[in-house]
């Protein structure tokens, strides 16, 4: 192959973006490690704005919730009356819990035995602020959010860095926090559409602009470049993104519109790629409920997000039927809304909340934890639903049993001790409490000025 020198110093140029900060696309590129230690699949799905969970799973007949909540306390009866579910917890059995209305979804989920329910759970933090409490929980580390790694980035190097082409992925413009400094992720918001994010000259079709050839070529070349690894693999990735098309879901199945189902649909097209992906993460927004969150009747803006939520999450988990052995999902949201209801007709931040996890390898009908009352001396500060149960022991069974990482000192630092709840079935193996540095990431985090036009 010639090139011109235009050619060369553009793939040059457009290659030395692909490094820069790590990221092409929002893509970060290493050298392939060791093997990963299971071929398990985990998604993350954040509620981001503080998710009511006290509308979402409610103890709908409790006396001092419909006093707090008022008007917009769920209707005990009609058409928008809740779904009972059976708690299977005799913590619970004093206290009758019901679906919103608007989840019929999750309830079938629920009583297939898929999907469990841990409640009075989260964020044991006083802070009320979003972006503190999303930086805690995905950070892992609460009360400190300078740590400059991610839980999922952390446990992803505890099992030897980047071991496959597509290790990890966030369905979404950017990787979140909990993937921080991880040097296999990909942000990717459609496969179809995936592409090198730098000047608009590197992404024409090669037919106009033959840059991926060039750079191929240039990488090819590369006995002694260290950066030819990661280069190699910057066009293995957008080719094989590029080769997907538009997805197709499974005969039958119907994910909602918008931003959501898409971001499902993403995930779902990357795990039946069968590329390795073992972790993605998904952000679902618009839970911050301050004003105008339901009517008195049980319709509006709330149970309608509500009812997206269980859609989707319907549609994705029955899209992957052959993959439910190896899925575990987890829904979670920073911190719960305040009981009672506040002068906009909508509730404030609160503290305690619902987590949710879906696999087939769930112990699911059951709502897991303590409930601890919702009288004014039960509650915290008086005021928000109190957490008995940390959001880090849900998600450490789900490491030790499921993703075979036993090294939870270091995924989260500072964790009193492994606690299992019996959400998920899977060995124990002996937790490692001891907080390790974790191993040097292999990407390559160099940061460089990106030319964008060479005279």
């Amino acid at each position: 192959m010639q090139w011109t020198r235009r050619e060369f110093l553009m793939g040059c140029s457009a290659a030395i973006a692909a490094m820069a900060a790590a990221r092409v696309g929002q893509l970060a590129f290493a050298e392939p490690a060791q093997p990963q230690a299971t071929n398990e699949i985990f998604v993350q799905i954040f509620l981001r704005g503080g998710c009511d969970g006290l509308s979402l799973l409610c103890p709908y007949q409790d006396p001092h919730y419909r006093s707090a909540r008022g008007s917009l306390a769920l209707p005990i009866s009609g058409p928008n009356a809740p779904l009972l579910i059976a708690p299977s917890n005799p913590s619970y059995s004093n206290t009758a819990f019901g679906l919103n209305s608007k989840m019929p979804h999750l309830r079938d989920l629920y009583n297939s035995g898929h999907l469990a329910f841990i409640h009075a759970c989260g964020l044991d933090d006083d802070t009320r602020s979003h972006f503190d409490a999303m930086d805690y929980i995905e950070r892992g580390t609460p009360g400190n959010k300078t740590t400059n790694s991610g839980w999922l980035t952390r446990h992803l190097q505890t099992q030897g860095g980047v071991s496959t082409m597509l290790p990890a992925i966030a369905a979404s413009s950017a990787p979140p926090a909990s993937l921080l400094n991880y040097a296999g992720s990909v942000a990717v918001t459609s496969p179809d559409r995936f592409n090198i994010s730098t000047g608009w000259r590197y992404n024409r079709s090669q037919e106009n602009y033959p840059f991926l050839s060039t750079l191929r070529e240039i990488y090819s070349r590369s006995s002694i470049n260290p950066l030819a690894p990661a280069g190699r693999r910057v066009t293995q990735v957008i080719d094989v993104m590029r080769s997907m098309g538009s997805y197709t879901p499974a005969s039958g199945i119907t994910y909602p519109s918008g931003s959501f189902g898409d971001a499902l649909k993403t995930v779902a097209q990357l795990i039946k790629a069968d590329l390795g992906l073992q972790v993605a993460t998904i952000d679902f927004g618009g839970w911050d409920t301050h004003e105008a969150q339901a009517n008195s009747d049980g319709t509006g803006y709330l149970p309608d997000r509500l009812g997206i939520l269980s859609q989707g999450l319907h549609a994705f988990y029955n899209d992957l039927n052959a993959y439910h052995s190896r899925l575990t999902v987890v829904i979670l949201s920073e911190f719960g809304r305040r009981l009672g209801r506040n002068q906009s007709n909508g509730t404030d931040h609160g503290h305690g909340n619902v987590m949710m996890v879906l696999g087939g390898n769930v112990n699911g009908g059951r709502i897991y934890g303590t409930w601890p009352g919702l009288h004014p001396d039960q509650l915290d500060k008086r005021q928000d639903l109190q957490i008995t149960t940390d959001y880090r022991q849900v998600l450490s069974e789900i490491l030790v049993r499921r993703l075979g990482n036993p090294k939870l000192g270091t995924i989260f630092p500072g964790l009193p001790s492994y606690t299992p709840l019996g959400i998920v079935r899977g060995p124990d193996l002996p937790p490692d409490l001891s907080a390790t540095a974790t191993p040097a990431d292999t990407g390559y985090q160099v940061f460089v000025p990106v030319i964008h036009q060479c005279r």
